[in-house]
């Protein structure tokens, strides 16, 4: 049988060629030569399997075979390939060996036991080939899978600091990541980004950072903006989530700030929807610098301190809705739930406190800033 290993190996790669079309151009030229090889070699370690001089340490000639069968694996995943051509040709490899080494036994009389027996040992052999193919195969995605995902996340994280438009294309183009129009930057708890995930674009990429109130999770949407928008805040109802504007994909940094400044004012929505940052800029703008604000408040409210706290608080509710209804005195009085003549009466002291500064427009733009982000005086 060792004498015939050759032909019979030229005989199973010439019908697995004609059985297996996927592997016709594989195993031509010098390709088709080496794999000859590999099959004798696989047989050579059959044989000594039969003789009970084999074994599975790699030092003896079943050794080389059992590690060519994985790494036969690995190769198909990295061409590409699913495993299903791989375990075909084995089947006909199973067949075609059978086949010639029985032919070869025939002459010197086993019997029908022993040929049984060769059988199942050749049979077994072939399977155990398989599953070695087949754990290669599977170990080759999964560590494929680790390295893109490992490059993912590096181009997530050098959108989210700014890199360079060039270093982000050329990062793209290592993960295997086709750029979209724009991204749009989404907070979530961490506990919850997976379940949102699920129903957003494949595409969409993630980074974790830390939060005082526990770790979050940054989603990068890919063209989620114009009418595309309703879309993804619906698939967001329900996971916490702050939602950032949509921005050219290399410029999607700004989108995560803004959506990071919400989080950190504690802007939220009613309910179970997410909050919308485009919905709320007006808040944006006035919380930017809190204390500036405070101070500002402060500032234009002073005319109004040597007053007790509840007439106080009052004027500065009439005040604010003054400024917000443009001094329509109906609207007031149904704002403030109050009589017409208690507005005017109001606004008379103001304008006795006040003086001519309330016809003033910078006094009047400081107000409404001071007083539009709150209520409470």
């Amino acid at each position: 049988m060792r004498s015939g290993l050759a032909s019979v190996a030229e005989h199973t790669v010439a019908a697995v060629v004609y059985d297996v079309p996927a592997y016709a151009e594989v195993f031509t030229g010098g390709t088709g030569r080496t794999i000859e090889r590999a099959v004798e070699l696989a047989l050579a370690g059959f044989l000594e399997l039969t003789a009970g001089t084999g074994g599975a340490d790699a030092g003896t000639p079943l050794g080389p075979a059992l590690d060519g069968a994985y790494a036969l694996g690995r190769g198909e995943a990295r061409s590409g390939r699913s495993m299903d051509a791989l375990l075909a040709a084995y089947r006909v490899g199973a067949r075609i060996a059978w086949r010639e080494l029985s032919a070869i036994a025939a002459p010197v009389d086993l019997t029908a036991g022993e040929m049984a027996r060769f059988a199942e040992l050749l049979f077994a052999y072939i399977d155990r080939l398989s599953a070695l193919s087949v754990a290669g195969h599977a170990d080759e995605l999964a560590t494929t899978g680790r390295v893109r995902q490992h490059y993912l996340e590096r181009l997530a994280n050098g959108l989210l600091t700014g890199a360079k438009p060039d270093e982000l294309v050329a990062a793209a183009e290592r993960a295997t990541w086709e750029p979209p129009r724009s991204l749009t930057a989404v907070i979530v708890p961490e506990a919850r980004a997976r379940g949102a995930l699920v129903r957003l674009d494949p595409r969409t990429l993630q980074a974790v950072e830390d939060d005082p109130d526990g770790r979050m999770t940054v989603l990068l949407v890919p063209d989620a903006d114009g009418r595309s928008r309703p879309s993804l805040t619906g698939a967001l109802l329900g996971v916490d989530a702050v939602i950032g504007p949509a921005r050219p994909w290399t410029g999607v940094r700004s989108s995560y700030l803004r959506a990071r400044r919400a989080v950190r004012l504690g802007l939220r929505s009613p309910g179970d929807a997410p909050l919308d940052t485009e919905q709320r800029l007006a808040d944006l703008v006035l919380r930017s610098d809190v204390e500036a604000l405070d101070d500002l408040r402060a500032q234009v409210l002073a005319p109004l301190d040597d007053l007790r706290p509840g007439p106080r608080a009052k004027l500065v509710e009439t005040l604010r809705s003054w400024l917000l209804h443009h001094g329509r005195r109906e609207e007031i009085a149904a704002d403030l739930f109050v009589h017409p003549q208690t507005v005017r009466y109001r606004m008379g002291q103001l304008r006795e406190i006040y003086g001519s500064r309330l016809e003033d427009p910078t006094t009047v733009l400081e107000l409404t800033i001071a007083l539009g982000a709150s209520p409470a005086g």
